[in-house]
């Protein structure tokens, strides 16, 4: 499998990274391979989570004082194993008093504890092994999307501890408050250890079980990864990247299932337009405004073919297959004009029949705008408004801001687009849409 590009950092702070910022970068990269290795060596995916925790803050003082470190992954998993030794040391030492005073106790003594036993004697140092890497990753999702646990924490989990999304990441893509995303994690990870989950890739009959959950959790880190909730950047190409890989390697663990494949065919296909989606200065480029010759054909190829395969395989596509659908139609399209928005529509109803969500529902309004004209998707923006849904996504208003201006509502358009920046979270988005609202005014 192939290993992901690492940050070129050097061991000084030097090169525009400062210490804090190589924390961050290293630790977006590679912190599902730490924390899966730390899972591989202790056995235990809680008090791995916790030790990577435990590096990351020790990288963020050590490393803006004395500099970055030659091998930064390196360095983060050193500090999380000698972390482990620790609470292995302190875990013996209180079981060895334990058992002393049970014994002495019973003997109306009182006692001492003994030194604490070496648990690393003999276990010799935890390698990096590039073969192993993708094993742990797969491991970890798996583990997230155990049974006992909600849908909602299997999703939030595996996000912060694959996809190394902080929790306010999580709280947007959730659109629910931060604390609730901390509270679904700790108890997540509180219900996995009392059942004692071990670290390993479940049996075959396991997996399909667990499947929908991941192929969720691979979706929502791709969905924040294209359009970032957060942040001055519109796009980051690291958790798009890791989703297509992990999409990937499900291909390859499960190859007869075919929303595996429709997954991978939707994100391949939606991961063709990057490099036209911005400008320069990574300023967005609207669609209807794309170069499309800067689209990427490989990707499109790739995407249409597992697309090809997710037909083959299944008995009729689901919720991600018919999402690949769509995205083929752009994908093929000379022009936003000459898309086949009748057929969008189409997907998109039975897309809202198979997989009901206010998202859908909205992206259905806007098919309905290119195919039959704004007039005839406001009805369906308005009954999204009414039902209170969205309410703290920049979506809702965004869209239908653009449905009043194409009507000729201005002064309705303005609020809507003004409550819409008001919401947006990610810089570049709220640019755009800040420069509608100077466009009203023009």
């Amino acid at each position: 499998m192939a290993r992901r590009d690492r940050p070129a950092l050097n061991g000084s702070a030097g090169g525009g990274h400062t210490g804090r910022e190589a924390v961050a970068a290293v630790w977006r990269i590679e912190s599902a391979r730490i924390v899966g290795a730390l899972a591989r060596y202790t056995g235990d995916f809680a008090l791995a989570e916790d030790l990577g925790q435990e590096a990351l803050a020790e990288a963020l003082v050590s490393w803006p004082r004395d500099g970055i470190p030659r091998n930064p992954a390196g360095w983060l998993l050193t500090v999380g194993r000698r972390r482990a030794i620790d609470a292995f040391r302190r875990r013996a030492a209180l079981d060895e008093r334990y058992a002393v005073l049970a014994h002495e106790l019973g003997e109306g003594g009182v006692v001492s504890g003994p030194a604490p036993a070496d648990p690393g004697r003999g276990t010799g140092d935890v390698l990096w092994d590039p073969d192993q890497i993708d094993d742990d990753i797969l491991a970890l999702m798996f583990i997230s999307c155990h049974p006992v646990l909600s849908r909602e924490a299997r999703v939030a989990l595996t996000l912060r501890v694959v996809g190394g999304l902080t929790s306010d990441e999580i709280a947007k893509v959730f659109l629910v408050p931060t604390a609730t995303v901390q509270a679904r994690i700790t108890r997540a990870k509180k219900t996995l250890g009392a059942a004692r989950v071990p670290f390993e890739v479940p049996p075959a009959g396991e997996r399909t079980e667990r499947l929908g959950s991941v192929l969720s959790v691979i979706y929502l880190i791709f969905t924040e990864g294209s359009s970032a909730s957060s942040g001055g950047d519109l796009i980051r190409l690291d958790l798009a990247g890791e989703a297509q890989r992990l999409a990937r390697v499900l291909t390859r663990l499960v190859p007869d299932e075919p929303e595996v494949h429709g997954l991978l065919a939707l994100l391949e296909l939606t991961a063709a337009r990057f490099p036209a989606r911005t400008g320069p200065d990574g300023e967005p480029v609207l669609l209807e405004q794309q170069d499309r010759r800067r689209w990427d054909r490989s990707a499109i190829r790739r995407g249409r073919a597992a697309l090809a395969r997710a037909e083959q395989v299944g008995r009729g596509l689901g919720a991600y297959g018919l999402q690949a659908v769509i995205a083929e139609c752009h994908a093929v399209a000379p022009s936003v004009d000459a898309t086949n928005w009748e057929r969008i529509v189409l997907v998109y109803e039975a897309l809202g029949r198979l997989a009901p969500s206010p998202v859908v529902d909205l992206n259905r309004a806007v098919a309905v705008s290119m195919a039959q004209g704004p007039a005839a998707a406001l009805p369906i923006v308005d009954e999204l408004v009414a039902a209170q849904a969205l309410s703290n996504s920049h979506l809702l208003p965004s869209v239908r801001g653009e449905l009043l201006t194409r009507l000729g509502r201005t002064g309705e358009a303005r609020t809507e687009l003004e409550l819409a920046v008001t919401l947006c979270g990610n810089e570049r988005e709220r640019t755009v849409l800040e420069r509608k609202l100077s466009d009203l005014d023009g």
